[in-house]
């Protein structure tokens, strides 16, 4: 299922995200350029939370790329660590927080946790 970033990020709610790690905290200011619009939200993490609004305020992490790299990647076709060794996105700040992001966004669609995949060849390597 495809998503806008906007969609993703009004998704994420208020709730406890346990596959945060607890020590995990940080702000994150993500900016969306499309054309001579800058689009901002402002993620806010901590205790395995995460808060999101609008913001152009300084964070500890700023991410920036064209509007549609960060659809790309809310809709689970684009990783951001692809996306920043392509150079379709930079990064300024705490890169510890850029590891833990990749955490907010999906994978690919068809995508399977390693463990799952052994299950289904019948736990042959």
């Amino acid at each position: 299922m495809s998503s806008t970033v906007d969609e993703h990020l009004r998704r994420l709610g208020s709730g406890r995200r346990s596959d945060l790690p607890e020590t995990t905290a940080g702000t994150v200011r993500l900016d969306a350029r499309d054309g001579a619009q800058t689009e901002h939200w402002y993620l806010t993490i901590a205790d395995q939370h995460i808060q999101v609004s609008r913001s152009v305020d300084d964070a500890d992490l700023v991410v920036r790329a064209e509007r549609q790299v960060f659809d790309r990647i809310a809709g689970g076709q684009l990783h951001l660590a692809a996306a920043l060794l392509r150079n379709e996105l930079t990064v300024r700040g705490d890169m510890r927080l850029l590891m833990m992001l990749r955490r907010v966004f999906p994978g690919p669609p068809d995508a399977r946790h390693p463990r799952q995949a052994a299950a289904a060849r019948g736990g042959r390597p």
